[in-house]
């Protein structure tokens, strides 16, 4: 059997370096499953190692995608025939802009019945982030402020609602105001434009001079640097993202400040953390998701795997809510 798969040999953009091809379908082995993929969000995480954005992480030819849902189709030898059919988010195994994922099946989520596909797509990369970031890596609690970078991102309006459920202050920074109003819904105590704004004079006067505790930095560059002036002696950055595509100069930035910098790449977690961590995780975003605390980015459009250039422009172009890629 043939399947679909989008290829890139070669870093650059995408309307020039991805290209669909037809690859051969080999059945499960021990202990995997084969899942058809439905649904696939297209995330900034996803396009920005294909311009060669980290060429350390990323071994050519890739497949993009890293998070999508889809239905069990085989399973191999030691996995139960009751897999098939279910529902699963397929990880830590091949990329998901293919027609079929293989891997194992401890490496599977079952989704629940009650979450929508277009939610379900979208329950990895961003949530599973800002939820590790918010409880593991920071271990915010109430009365702490974070400052986010992107705040109208899919994963900074995800630190929104998260901020609203452990009682920190989430300080939301954006580059115009189409995203205030949402932002302060979801549970942002100050947005902050930068483009109208002094962000230190405004971060002083917000936290009376006092600074905050931690930013988190999706952006990279000058946007990823300023945010160390902002911050109390012995306060944490963590970058998760280069939307610039500019690596800061974390080093000279923070000389002589007591700010610290920590890099959060969510393979590494996924691949140190145990099963019984996995899963615990899982489970406490999917509870939040199907209990109405915790909702995924509205779809904006929706384009078929052979469309996936078009798909890229609509999701690049500013367009409100997630583009998906399906079937």
């Amino acid at each position: 059997m043939k399947a679909r798969v989008i290829r890139y040999y070669r870093f650059g953009e995408p309307g020039e370096v991805l290209c669909m091809e037809e690859k051969d379908v080999i059945p499960p082995g021990p202990g995997e499953l084969a899942v058809r993929m439905y649904a696939r969000p297209i995330n900034p995480s996803d396009i920005i190692p294909v311009r060669g954005a980290y060429p350390h992480r990323t071994q050519l030819p890739a497949v993009p995608g890293f998070e999508g849902v889809g239905i069990v189709e085989a399973v191999g030898p030691g996995v139960s025939n009751q897999m098939l059919g279910r529902r699963v988010l397929p990880l830590k195994g091949e990329n998901t802009w293919q027609d079929v994922v293989k891997t194992m099946e401890r490496h599977t989520i079952i989704v629940p019945n009650d979450i929508d596909d277009q939610s379900a797509s979208q329950l990895y990369i961003n949530p599973i982030t800002a939820w590790l970031i918010c409880t593991e890596v920071l271990k915010l609690t109430y009365g702490d402020t974070l400052i986010v970078n992107a705040g109208g991102s899919a994963i900074g309006r995800i630190f929104a609602q998260i901020s609203k459920i452990y009682g920190f202050k989430l300080i939301a920074l954006t580059r115009d105001d189409r995203h205030t109003a949402e932002l302060y819904r979801l549970g942002a105590v100050s947005v902050i434009n930068t483009t109208r704004e002094l962000l230190q004079e405004r971060i002083a006067e917000l936290t009376e001079g006092c600074s905050a505790e931690a930013a988190v930095d999706c952006i990279g560059g000058t946007d990823g640097e300023q945010l160390v002036s902002c911050l109390k002696p012995n306060g944490t950055v963590i970058s998760v993202g280069l939307l610039s595509g500019i690596t800061p100069l974390w080093h000279e930035v923070t000389r002589g400040t007591q700010v610290h910098v920590k890099l959060f790449w969510l393979k590494h977690w996924v691949e140190r953390c145990s099963q019984q961590r996995w899963e615990q995780v899982f489970h406490e975003v999917m509870e939040l998701v199907r209990a109405g605390r915790l909702v995924m980015a509205n779809i904006g459009a929706t384009y078929e795997l052979t469309n996936v250039q078009q798909a890229i422009a609509a999701a690049e172009s500013g367009i409100e809510g997630k583009v998906l890629l399906l079937q």
